[in-house]
């Protein structure tokens, strides 16, 4: 019985990556049947809107989706497709593995690290006051009735929201995945010292939920001086659950520890659904050359087929990529050693060696 799965290309280098993704993923002998939607720039034009209503429900029926990069039109009022997927979908947990892979330039070698980030509290809940605003004029004046700290009646407000359960399920979230995956370390981030309520709740949350595994060492970092342990001594760290601003930032410097965002896959994950994407972005520069690195989109399939319990596939998707990687030629110019252009693999061909290597 073949696994059916919403495709959402995306725009500008996203159907070039994603293409070569089904073609690696098609080539693991794992039924995959293709359910293409649109979503970004392309269903802009042709829905009028970023993120169908059609497409939403298709992965709803089908539970698994893989995402293309996209764009969000900036200075235009509309949000990101990602966080309007993650909050439409209830996807609150966001997965990045950041992994070294032999070939990639990278001022690291031997990485093996996982962030967790949590999707849909924090400061990316999008609970937003413009300045000068009656709605920030409200909630200026009642904060002001009961907090010795004043704010400017001109100030633009973001809310922090942290809540017991947003925390408790992300952690768990982050142990379940070290217990199924035989990881050693759990480390919860955060800025406790400072945000006393609402860090200091996730902290406590990830403190009762760490108890539950006794298996499984866990400790915890302020987010600034885990980012200088990162850069000082990564291997004494293993799985990284934080909430999400903190989970955008560190993933980004995890991915650059490993060679940065092409390389880098995610996923999103809910209680009813999953979806999962590379975090580099669209570069609509480049869209149409066929020149785009598809390793990011491909890894993000494999993380995919891992969620489907297609263990072996997983494996042998990602040791092809790393033997391709390895071996330097069939690869497009930024994987190359000597970054020249004219010696690379196009976005096809690289898809095409990996595929010879299943």
């Amino acid at each position: 019985m073949a696994y059916r799965i919403t495709l959402i290309p995306g725009d500008g280098i996203g159907p070039e990556v994603a293409g070569a993704t089904q073609r690696v993923l098609d080539a693991t002998g794992v039924g995959i049947e293709w359910d293409v939607r649109p979503a970004g720039m392309t269903a802009l034009e042709t829905h009028g809107d970023l993120l169908p209503e059609e497409t939403l429900d298709s992965i709803r029926r089908n539970k698994v989706g893989l995402k293309g990069p996209m764009t969000t039109p900036i200075g235009t009022g509309f949000r990101s497709v990602n966080v309007g997927l993650r909050h439409a979908l209830g996807l609150y947990a966001n997965l990045r593995p950041g992994k070294t892979i032999e070939g990639v330039q990278s001022t690291f070698d031997d990485i093996d690290l996982v962030v967790v980030r949590e999707n849909m509290e924090d400061l990316y809940a999008g609970v937003e006051f413009d300045t000068g605003s009656a709605e920030a004029r409200q909630v200026i004046e009642g904060i002001n009735a009961v907090s010795a700290k004043q704010i400017a009646a001109d100030a633009a407000l973001s809310i922090k929201m942290i809540t017991p359960e947003g925390s408790r399920r992300i952690v768990r979230y982050a142990f379940d995945y070290a217990r199924a995956n035989d990881r050693r370390l759990v480390t919860a981030v955060h800025k406790a010292n400072i945000m006393k309520f609402t860090d200091g709740l996730f902290l406590k949350e990830a403190q009762a939920v760490a108890a539950e595994y006794p298996e499984i060492e866990f400790n915890d970092r302020i987010v600034d001086n885990m980012c200088m342990q990162l850069m000082q001594k990564p291997r004494d760290y293993d799985v990284l659950v934080m909430p999400n601003l903190y989970g955008d930032i560190l993933s980004d410097l995890v991915a650059g520890m490993v060679g940065g965002l092409g390389v880098a896959p995610s996923g999103n994950i809910g209680p009813d659904a999953a979806v999962f994407e590379p975090i580099h972005g669209s570069a609509p520069s480049h869209a149409g050359k066929n020149e785009a690195n598809p390793t990011a989109m491909i890894l993000s399939g494999a993380l995919m087929l891992r969620h489907l319990g297609e263990r072996d596939a997983a494996e042998k998707v990602e040791g092809a990529v790393a033997g391709v990687i390895r071996d330097g030629q069939e690869v497009t110019y930024d994987l190359r050693a000597d970054r020249d252009p004219s010696r690379a693999a196009t976005t096809t061909g690289m898809a095409e060696a990996i595929v010879a290597r299943l």
